[in-house]
């Protein structure tokens, strides 16, 4: 039994020193041989994280434009074949232009609405007037009475580059002051929702959704280069990453007509005209392989009063009747024209009021022409 007093010594000794340390109000360190919790270290910032340049560069454009972005909310009066008339609400984005408190949008934001509000970035509310619309190029001017306001800053939307750094700012689905960012994907004519021709379209990845209709497109300066429009969205209503927007010099060209006129003179030659291709010049024994044919000049607009002549025998394009014989346009002040998009896009670069000189043939003698443009007939 001597072997078991080794052990039992061990015990006694090891519970004394138990009832020793849980007893005695002055505490004593723990042998070395007693297992310690290990030491947790947890890894901190030395201060406030630092930005980028180009994060920087985020903020500093948000900061600037906000106060001039303002979410626009709509009052239509629809009809119901049971109910009548029902009111309908719509939503978008416009921007604030000049100290009287002019805001540009696209016209579908505001169509023919009855009410319109516009909500400052300081959340609050004024009733807004329709100064101006220009339903073929989808733009409006509204105007609110506010103290203060603070306008954006109109940049130049005629140098722009594809991969340059853009940034959208609006109201997508209702979400006020929301930035979006992306590049310049492509600069191409497109045709707006009312079918006219948009020369230098831009085409952008940075998301653009419902709600962000009317507001700015900006460049890294924080400057408006654009107004976002159009989405493609492949059927969901939401963005693909392909928006549109209308280059900003379009919209000025055209602010001073919208804000004292409340429409605007777009230029007309006035005629009727059909397209002439290769095919179609041969067939018809034409001097040149390109061109409008004038169809008929619309009576007292500008290519009427200048003297120029429309079709006088009758012939069918297909099942179409159509007149032919008239004055085959090529040029207008030295730009080839040999589509009606080409005769667009030379309008939209021109007023009503403005001398052009019109290159045409005539009995296949190639001749010149002044003509003042006229006003186009906008459509109901």
């Amino acid at each position: 039994m001597k072997f078991l007093r080794p052990f039992v010594l061990g015990i006694l000794l090891a519970g004394a020193f138990y009832w020793f340390t849980t007893h005695n109000s002055k505490r004593v360190a723990a042998p070395d041989w007693v297992a310690r919790p290990a030491k947790v270290e947890l890894s901190e910032a030395a201060g406030p994280e630092k930005l980028d340049p180009e994060e920087q560069n985020n903020i500093e454009v948000y900061h600037k434009v906000i106060p001039s972005v303002v979410n626009i909310t709509t009052k239509t009066m629809a009809y119901d074949f049971f109910y009548g008339p029902v009111p309908e609400q719509g939503q978008g984005s416009g921007f604030i232009i000049d100290k009287q408190g002019h805001i540009l949008t696209n016209y579908h934001v505001v169509g023919d609405a009855t009410q319109v509000e516009v909500t400052l970035h300081n959340k609050k509310t004024y009733r807004a007037v329709v100064i101006g619309r220009d339903r073929g190029h989808d733009l409006a001017v509204v105007q609110i009475e506010a103290p203060e306001v603070v306008a954006a800053v109109l940049g130049d939307s005629t140098s722009l580059q594809v991969g340059q750094k853009v940034f959208a700012i609006g109201n997508p689905f209702g979400l006020a002051g929301t930035m979006t960012r992306g590049i310049i994907s492509s600069l191409r004519p497109i045709r707006s929702p009312e079918g006219a021709y948009i020369e230098e379209a831009i085409q952008t990845d940075a998301a653009i959704n419902p709600g962000n209709s009317g507001g700015p497109l900006l460049n890294s300066h924080g400057e408006v280069i654009g107004i976002n429009s159009m989405i493609a969205t492949g059927g969901s209503n939401q963005s693909a990453g392909i928006g549109f927007a209308i280059p900003i010099n379009t919209a000025k060209a055209v602010l001073n007509d919208l804000i004292t006129l409340g429409t605007v003179r777009r230029p007309s030659l006035g005629i009727v005209s059909l397209p002439i291709g290769p095919e179609l010049a041969q067939e018809m024994g034409l001097p040149a392989d390109y061109g409008i044919l004038i169809v008929r000049t619309l009576p007292g607009g500008a290519a009427d009063r200048a003297g120029l002549r429309g079709g006088n025998q009758r012939a069918y394009l297909g099942a179409t009747p159509i007149m032919i014989g008239g004055d085959l346009i090529v040029a207008i002040d030295g730009e080839s024209v040999g589509d009606q998009q080409d005769l667009a896009n030379a309008m939209n670069k021109r007023r009503a009021g403005d001398t052009v000189t019109v290159t045409f043939y005539r009995n296949k003698h190639k001749q010149e022409i002044k003509v003042v443009l006229g006003e186009a007939r906008e459509r109901a």
